[in-house]
Formats: C-alpha cells, sequence, structure tokens
C-alpha cells in the first residue's frame, strides 16, 4: 500500500475483475528443408522475395523448399520461418582481409561465388584522407558466372545476383557506423564481419569467400536438429520460445522417416501440427496408408497426390508437394473465416493439374484411412477436399478440431501465466473462471463452440469440486475447461422424394 503523508486528493489506478485471454496467432508456419544458402536459425520471411535475399531461388529439380514457400504465399500465407536443413560436415566459407575476418551467413559451397571488397570510404576529411571504410559483398548464384578477378566486376556480362554496398563504415564502437552495427544481425544477407578491437582503417583488399562445403548428404536425423543455444538448428531450434508463434511444420517433400520426426515434435509441443505430403509416384492409391507408413497422430495431417504448377524460372509444368499450398490455405481460411473451418473445398491457387487424378471410388478408399485428396473438379479447379488428421480417434478425426483445440489451448496457457504464484484462494478461483468464459464466450459467439446456448457450448469449473484438499496444500489450482468444437459437414445428404399430387376439391 502507498504511504500518504500529506494532505490531499491521490489518484490511484488498480486492477479488478478479469484478465482478457488474447488469441495466439494460428497460421504461422515453419518449413524445413534444404536451401541454396542462408542462416541455420530460423529466419522469419512474409514474402517470397524475401525468402530469395536470405535463402536463394530454385537451385535443384528435387529439392522443394522454394516451391513450397512460394506456393504458400500465393494461396495466403503471411508469416512463415524457414529452418534451413545442412549435410552434416558442411563448412562455412570465410575471408580474411587483413584485421577484418568476413564470414559467410551459414555454411555451404554457394557461399564461395562471393566477392568481398574492401575499398576507401565516400567521405573525406579536410585533408581528403577517407573518413571510413567500404565493403562491397558480390553474389553470383551461378558458378559459371563469378569473374575471374575483382577488376572485372564492374563489366561482368552477368550482373550479380546479390549485391551489397556499405559505405563510410566506422571503426569506432560506439559509432552508430560502426561496421558490426551496420553488417551483423542479419543487416547483410550473406555475410557477418568481424575483428580485433583497437581495429585500424583497413586498407583496400579483395577476394573471394573461400572454404564453404555442403557436406554429407541431408539425411532425416538433420532435421531433429541441435539444441545446443548458441546456434540451435532444425526441429530443436523451433523449441526456442521466441519461435513459440509456430502454429504449422511442415518439411515439403521429405521421406516418411523424417515426416515422424516432424508429426513427434508437433506431439511434444502440443500446440502445433504437422502437414504431410504423400511420397510421389503412388499410382496405386490403396497402398497409401498414412498411419501405417508414417504414424498414427491427432497432431498430423496426410495430403495426396502431388500437384503440378508453373515453374517460375522456366515456365513449364513442375509436380511440386502439396504441402506448402496447403499451409498456405490454412492461412487464408483462417483469416477469412476462422481457426474452426476446415480448411477443405479450398481451390489450391496456382495449381495446373494433379499427378493423378482422384475420382470419388479413389476417394472411397483414402478418407477412412485419413488421407485428403487433391481433386480437380470440373468448373471448379483443384481443391483440397479432404478435412481429417491422421488419427484414428474418432475425437480427433478433424484438422478444425484439432487447431481449434491448439488454439484454445495456447491463447489460455499464454493469457493465464499471471495466476502463478497468486494466493490460492476463492478470489482467484472466481477470476480465473470469469477470464476463461469471457474467451470462451467470444469464440461461442464467432461460431467456434457448437450449442444454441452458452451452457451447450463449453464448461468452466474451478474449485473444491475440481481440486481435493491436499491438491490446494501442494499449490495446485485446477481447472477443468469443457468444449464443445463445431465439425464439418463432411457427409452432405439430400434426401429427395417423388410427392404425389394430391386431388383438391
Amino acid at each position: 500500500m502507498p504511504e500518504y503523508l500529506a494532505p490531499g486528493v491521490y489518484i490511484e489506478e488498480i486492477e479488478r475483475g478479469p484478465k482478457p485471454v488474447e488469441g495466439v496467432a494460428t497460421s504461422t508456419a515453419a518449413f524445413l528443408g534444404e536451401t541454396l544458402r542462408g542462416p541455420l536459425l530460423p529466419r522469419l520471411v512474409t514474402g517470397y522475395g524475401e525468402y530469395v535475399r536470405y535463402f536463394g531461388d530454385i537451385f535443384s529439380e528435387d529439392k522443394f523448399m522454394p516451391y513450397a514457400v512460394k506456393t504458400f504465399f500465393d494461396n495466403g500465407g503471411r508469416r512463415c520461418f524457414v529452418t534451413r536443413i545442412a549435410g552434416a560436415n558442411a563448412q562455412t566459407a570465410t575471408r580474411v582481409l587483413g584485421d577484418l575476418t568476413v564470414t559467410a551467413l551459414g555454411p555451404g559451397a554457394s557461399y564461395n561465388q562471393t566477392w568481398v571488397r574492401v575499398l576507401e570510404g565516400s567521405t573525406k576529411d579536410g585533408n581528403g584522407n577517407p573518413v571510413g571504410f567500404r565493403l562491397r559483398l558480390d553474389y553470383w548464384a551461378d558458378p559459371r558466372n563469378v569473374p575471374a578477378d575483382a577488376d572485372a566486376i564492374a563489366t561482368a556480362p552477368v550482373l550479380p545476383t546479390v549485391s551489397e554496398d556499405f559505405d563510410d563504415l566506422s571503426v569506432n564502437p560506439a559509432s552508430s557506423a560502426f561496421f558490426a552495427k551496420r553488417i551483423n544481425n542479419f543487416n547483410s544477407v550473406l555475410a557477418e564481419v568481424s575483428a580485433p578491437e583497437n581495429l585500424a582503417l583497413p586498407q583496400p583488399a579483395a577476394d573471394l569467400l573461400d572454404g564453404g562445403t555442403d557436406g554429407d548428404p541431408v539425411v532425416a536425423p538433420r532435421f531433429d536438429g541441435d539444441p545446443n543455444p548458441d546456434a540451435p538448428t532444425g526441429l530443436a531450434a523451433l523449441d526456442l520460445d521466441e519461435f513459440r508463434s509456430v502454429a504449422v511444420v511442415y518439411a515439403p517433400g521429405c521421406d516418411y522417416a523424417t515426416a515422424n520426426l516432424v508429426v513427434a515434435h508437433c506431439e511434444r509441443n502440443r500446440f502445433r501440427i504437422a502437414v504431410v505430403d504423400a511420397l510421389p509416384d503412388q499410382a496405386n492409391a490403396a497402398q497409401v496408408l498414412p498411419r501405417d507408413q508414417v504414424t498414427d497422430s491427432r497432431y498430423g495431417a496426410f495430403y495426396y497426390p502431388w500437384i503440378y504448377i508453373s515453374d517460375p524460372r522456366s515456365g513449364m509444368r513442375k509436380k511440386v508437394p502439396p504441402g506448402g499450398a496447403v499451409c498456405g490455405i490454412y492461412a487464408r481460411t483462417d483469416a477469412t473465416r476462422g481457426v474452426f473451418k476446415s480448411p477443405a473445398n479450398e481451390v489450391i491457387l496456382g495449381a495446373i493439374g494433379q499427378e493423378y487424378d482422384v475420382n470419388q471410388r479413389t476417394q472411397d478408399l483414402l478418407n477412412p484411412q485419413g488421407v485428403n485428396a487433391v481433386r480437380r473438379f470440373p468448373g471448379r479447379g483443384i481443391r483440397v477436399w479432404g478435412a481429417r488428421t491422421m488419427s484414428s480417434d474418432p475425437l480427433w478425426k478433424y484438422v478444425s478440431v484439432r487447431r481449434l483445440f491448439n488454439f484454445i489451448e495456447a491463447s489460455i496457457d499464454i493469457s493465464t501465466q499471471w495466476v502463478v504464484f497468486e494466493p490460492n484462494d476463492t478470489r482467484l478461483w472466481a477470476r480465473v473462471r470469469q477470464t476463461i468464459t469471457l474467451f470462451l464466450r467470444s469464440q461461442w459467439r464467432e461460431g467456434a463452440l457448437f450449442g444454441d446456448k452458452e451452457e451447450e457450448a463449453f464448461s468452466v469449473a474451478v474449485g473444491r469440486d475440481t481440486m481435493t484438499e491436499q491438491e490446494i496444500l501442494n499449490g495446485m489450482l485446477v481447472v477443468e475447461i469443457g468444449i464443445a468444437p463445431v465439425r464439418p459437414a463432411e457427409f452432405v445428404v439430400f434426401r429427395i422424394f417423388q410427392k404425389t399430387q394430391e386431388a383438391t376439391s
């Protein structure tokens, strides 16, 4: 309580009533896979152009990360964390120029195609001497286009894929133009620069980055990543708090061993769902059995078959996995309808064909197995025509139910952290009950919960009916929440009968 010593009027702001529960993001995706270049720590991108700047464009016919990211944004995706996976023993390219050490943002041979030039800064002092130095980085994605020497850069027939120019850099750490402030922390999409303390103004020099290698072929265990807090990678990096907004996890075109790791990650995290592609070249739909080949899980959704899009480079038909577009459809549906709406009966924008045609008879085999089909309908385009998880449990049959529970659970979890260490008495119980009730009431009114009346849609109980005396003494607060999720109208049946004419007098 404040101490009052002098007479007067004092105004105090106090908190009363429930604290609001804020809904968490539901459409932020995380993609894991190989890229041409880029950092290993997950990086947020908000458009395909930004992805290309940091990770490079399409670079191999059987590496599907660029296609997945593009179809994600083409279909309504807005935010995506790209988690680059590199092979074991991959090395990072570096170059020492005088006292400066320039290091690529990540491992890989592609960075060896980067020219580094240290030049005099443009700004001069009263005596005509430069007050700082200039660093230029020029990168070519195609090694055949890299100039043989620095003097040929200006007249190279092919312009650099990425060109960065940092002018008037300072060697004074207190300056706003200090080179580490200007270049590092992803201000450069190619490299970071380090130097010893008391660095003198660098002299002009130029050379290629060198020593970068791609390492061994990427295999499933590489996706698990390294939990090292200084340099986390893969799925282990996505466990960090800074990436807790991720709600959908996807490894484009991966094998089933990798898919199992992604689904297991979502099961451990509890607030995420995995999108899994069928393998390509699966002509016999009866052999597509995700519960046997991957896992029986309420935290995964399986899609078949692959689709064709127009290759951004050549314009030719390109077969790609459907998951990138599906993740975008999740985001699009969340934005236009809500997380409770099944991400199905939605057009895949940019799709121009399917690897295999799926008809009604084929889907009769797929649907009970938890396979979400991609189908073409005359006049209606190519659509996602399935809304199920990979689970055989009827309670968790639908993707929308799983994602709605993820949304509600994560929102309550984050917004009730204030409860911890509060006095565990009836006043706290009442505040918690009211806080959650107000949140669920808003979800019911938006159409996320089933029931004509509030009591049919949800229930919130906390008190001596949910806790024993011993649990209270042990510091436990137990709240029981029941919700009735809406489920999709998966089978729409119109019963049409012939009505006989009746004679009228």
